[in-house]
């Protein structure tokens, strides 16, 4: 497991490397001392998991999350306890308070093990597995299957999942390029919806389609219908 460390402090980064040395199954990659730097090493070095403190200099490990497109697993590390709540809104691994405790570190490696292990083969290489969402004081991680609707306001994108609607800061378009079109079918300028989630079709005037969802229904444009008719599953 590939691991980066982000912390703005000398001491904490290094306490965390002595710690992990005992884990013979995680490969060190990197250290970044703020968000900016982390961001890059990302990009560069496809971590799997961030160990990632959430109060830095220049943005939180929240504000960092919230820029990336297909975030690695995170255990959050910090000596602030009242950013608990938010660190589980977005279901993070862990929430690790300072200083760590070996047992407890071990038990987050643990988990990470196990997620990467489900995850990583079920989704194709280019494919992001799941998205950061920061709308307001709420955050979450949600993976892309739990997502039955992406619905365009402007440059934003509001996403439908668990009963939550949060606004994600990437137009439709963005999001589009970096789906699975097997999966998430463009039904209109407006929506992006997970095939998954469809639970019916009906006909409506004039030749067009209407998909059923659970609690919501979502017209086929007239010139995406035949592409629907294309797919497998239809």
């Amino acid at each position: 497991m590939r691991v980066l460390i982000v912390d703005d402090e000398r001491l904490a980064r290094a306490e965390l490397r002595r710690m992990l040395a005992a884990h013979p199954s995680v490969t060190i990659v990197g250290e970044a001392a703020d968000a900016v730097e982390a961001a890059a090493h990302i990009a560069a070095l496809q971590p799997d998991l961030l160990l990632l403190d959430v109060q830095m200099p220049g943005g939180s490990g929240f504000d960092l999350l919230a820029t990336l497109d297909d975030p690695p697993e995170v255990v959050f590390t910090t000596a602030f306890d009242q950013y608990a709540l938010q660190a589980f809104d977005a279901s993070a691994l862990d929430y690790l308070m300072k200083p760590i405790e070996p047992h407890r570190l071990a038990a987050a490696l643990e988990r990470a093990a196990a997620r990467l292990g489900l995850g990583l083969a079920a989704a194709p290489a280019c494919m992001p597995r799941k998205l950061f969402i920061r709308d307001g004081e709420r955050c979450w991680f949600v993976r892309l299957e739990d997502i039955r609707l992406f619905e365009s306001e402007g440059n934003y994108t509001r996403l439908y999942f668990d009963g939550a609607t949060p606004l994600l800061g990437r137009s439709l378009l963005q999001l589009e390029q970096r789906l699975d079109p097997q999966q998430f079918f463009r039904a209109s300028r407006r929506h992006i919806v997970n095939l998954a989630a469809v639970r019916g079709i009906e006909n409506s005037d004039g030749g067009a389609l209407t998909l059923k969802l659970d609690d919501m229904t979502v017209e086929v444009s007239r010139r995406r219908v035949a592409a629907l008719r294309q797919l497998q599953e239809f």
